[in-house]
């Protein structure tokens, strides 16, 4: 046997392996040895109040402080990656890394790379000690808080030298892990653009604008207007638009950065972080001049007795591997920890000449807080990533075969998370496929870039979506694809069920909508062996137009939506705007407020088939949209409560039916069990059953609660 030790770095043969084992694992760990093919196991700890010079293999530090848990969790992965190098592969063995509860503020992002990664037989596990919450935190805490002593709300303030000097600057803040709020105008509710001197009858929609007026009375030109921004909605994305100019009398705002898109008059925005509107309780206002952050506290805050906590980094973790050279992260397994405090913001225009204060959609260059590349056969299970800035999880290039299983994602800059990159690669081990997002529960996100979506899947194959519940945002829930027409796409087989997806557009606190064309699915490009199943779809709201349940946008094709229930939405519970040969079949739509069904552009092959489904809705437009025919319609049942006409388009029951249309299908009472109570049982009596209709249970919707993933 064999013990070096040097500067930290150590080595292990089998049989010291084993004696780790014996003294490393104390009763109450959580870790029991997982036999390799050889029987061992190598147990490390991370604790808060470890050291970086000790060994690693005690839970808790020896009496005399000699030994114990190393401080970080980059340190344990250094004593991994040197175990894996000078460990002959056949006498290597998994690595478990124990990580005791608290909070480790990182000062650079966690990185692993393939020199750390295991084998299925040997892998390497980051799991939390038993009963204990670890939190890998991007951010810092503020102390040494001043009160004003004012009525209530008390108004705090702490100054920052680092803030001052220009080294560091933030836009969140959370005060006992909540989110407090930039200061901002109005309070509730949303200011709308008057006029654009700068657009003309010609200016094209995509090209955006740099100033636009506001309203009598709306804003003034405050002092510390030029540290604001302005956050406008148009379309489906948001801007955010630092304030440089202020005229009073023209009522003229100029702006650092362009809007993404055309705005016109009517658009909502809002003010935000500008002292002089700091009037709300949990608002907050940063002084780049003084370093200066001030803060009006909630009922019952104590800043000396609050734990505040302000982003310094914009990722935490990186995997990375190299998959065009075949050098992988793989078997990495995350199990209990917690990912809090980042934040992302749009680089300065000097160091990357971007003038657009946006994105084209989806925010889609904001990056994940837990970045992933060249990554396999990895897992995150009953982790936590709240208090972000910016999209929590995100697969890139040559991510396959990884699992996010009963995770939950809350409190989101952005998005939950994102698979899949917006590029084609061409090269197979570049391509991100067949991952996995089951029993995950994604809420409340788009704080600070709306047009985020829950789990956004890009230019990537063959992913599953199962048993999530996804709620409270102001774009898009699920979306699929990045390929504009029917051109090139790997968007293809990837299988989205099981899931519960509502309160899209508007949250359920009320809030929005703030944006146009969205979809609780939204689809994009040619993907061929895509299915939606079985999913639970409801009270999606868009502001102007587009707020539908399933949304089958350009050149969506090959796309099978079946047995999903899809009620309260704005704007139809199915759209198809344009694409090809998708079936949509087996459905129930149900309570659209301005029409059940939409179809858009015309096009001279099959756009899509609609059978077997059952359509509810209380108004008089069934279908609207450009009716060319080239779709099939068959073997449905409409119902209008009060017994009144249908119209598809601008015909008639009977003339749609004349233009062979619905041949088999009728108009009758589907027998729901209590229709008015949103119970979609269907009577064994119903004139569906006759339709081919088939009976579908949603009653395992959403996350499950077997540990079984």
């Amino acid at each position: 046997m064999r013990w070096q030790m040097s500067g930290g770095w150590w080595r292990l043969s089998a049989t010291l392996a084993i004696m780790i084992l014996i003294v490393g694992v104390g009763v109450g760990s959580g870790v029991s040895p997982v036999a390799a093919a050889d029987g061992e196991q190598i147990v490390l700890y991370v604790a808060p109040s470890g050291d970086d010079r000790w060994s690693g293999r005690r839970p808790e530090a020896e009496a005399g402080r000699t030994d114990g848990p190393v401080a970080s969790l980059q340190r344990a992965l250094e004593l991994v990656r040197q175990q894996r190098q000078q460990t002959p592969a056949r006498a290597q063995a998994p690595v478990t890394i124990v990580l005791r509860g608290g909070v480790y503020f990182l000062k650079e992002p966690i990185v692993l790379t393939p020199e750390h990664a295991g084998t299925s037989e040997t892998p390497l596990r980051i799991q939390a000690y038993q009963g204990e919450q670890p939190v890998l935190s991007g951010g810092r805490r503020l102390t040494g808080w001043t009160s004003s002593g004012a009525a209530p709300p008390s108004r705090w303030y702490v100054d920052i030298p680092e803030v001052k000097a220009g080294q560091w600057y933030f836009r969140h803040l959370w005060v006992n892990g909540r989110q407090a709020v930039r200061a901002r105008h109005p309070n509730q509710g949303l200011l709308t653009v008057a006029e654009l001197p700068d657009v003309k009858a010609d200016t094209p929609w995509n090209q955006g604008q740099k100033r636009f007026r506001f309203r009598d009375g709306d804003l003034k030109c405050w002092p510390t207007l030029a540290q604001a921004e302005i956050v406008v909605f148009n379309r489906w994305v948001e801007s955010r638009l630092p304030i440089v100019g202020c005229d009073d009398k023209e009522r003229l705002l100029e702006f650092g950065k362009r809007s993404v898109f055309r705005l016109e008059p009517g658009d909502p925005f809002y003010l935000e972080h500008c002292r002089e509107v700091m009037d709300a309780p949990g608002e907050w206002f940063l002084d780049r001049g003084t370093g200066r952050l001030e803060y009006l506290s909630r009922p019952g805050e104590t800043l000396g007795e609050c734990e505040i906590i302000a982003p310094v980094l914009s990722q935490l973790v990186r995997m990375v591997g190299d998959p065009a050279k075949g050098r992988w992260v793989e078997h990495v397994h995350w199990h209990g920890i917690t990912f809090a405090h980042n934040e992302w913001y749009f680089p300065e225009v000097s160091k990357r000449g971007r003038e657009v204060g946006g994105f084209a959609q989806a925010a889609i260059e904001v990056p994940g807080a837990v970045y992933a590349e060249g990554v396999r056969h990895c897992s995150f299970d009953q982790c936590t990533f709240k208090q972000l800035g910016t999209y929590a999880l995100e697969l890139s290039r040559g991510c396959s075969h990884n699992q996010i299983r009963r995770c939950n994602f809350t409190d989101l800059g952005a998005g939950g998370i994102k698979i899949g990159e917006t590029v084609i690669r061409n090269t197979p081990a570049e391509q991100t496929s067949h991952n996995s997002v089951t029993d995950c529960t994604v809420r409340n996100g788009g704080c600070f870039f709306p047009s985020a979506v829950a789990i956004w899947i890009g230019q990537s194959s063959n992913n599953r979506i199962a048993h999530c519940e996804i709620a409270d945002f102001y774009y898009t829930g699920i979306s699929i694809g990045w390929t504009w027409g029917y051109g090139q796409s790997l968007a293809g087989g990837n299988i989205v069920e099981h899931n519960h997806v509502h309160h899209i557009g508007r949250k359920s606190d009320g809030t929005g909508p703030l944006l146009s064309d969205m979809g609780g699915i939204y689809t994009l490009g040619r993907q061929e062996g895509t299915v939606i199943r079985n999913n639970l779809w409801h009270d999606i709201a868009a502001l102007r137009y587009g707020g539908w349940g399933i949304y089958f946008d350009e050149g969506s094709t090959g796309i099978v939506a079946e047995n999903n229930l899809v009620y309260n939405t704005t704007h139809g519970g199915f759209h198809q705007h344009y694409g090809r040969d998708n079936l949509v079949q087996n459905n129930i739509f149900a309570w659209a407020r301005d029409h059940a069904l939409q179809a858009s552009r015309p096009e001279n092959h099959t756009r899509f088939r609609f059978v077997r489904n059952i359509v509810v809705h209380r108004g008089e437009q069934f279908l609207a949209g450009n009716l060319d025919f080239h779709f099939v319609f068959d073997h449905n049942l409409y119902w209008r409560p009060d017994g009144d006409k249908l119209r598809f388009g601008n015909l008639t029951w009977q003339q749609w039916r004349d233009k062979g249309m619905d041949s088999h299908s009728r108009i009758a009472d589907p027998q729901f069990r209590q229709l008015d109570k949103l119970d979609f049982r269907l009577s064994e009596t119903s004139p569906a059953r006759e339709l081919g209709f088939r009976p579908f249970s949603l009653d395992h919707v959403g996350p499950r609660r077997s540990d079984k993933p």
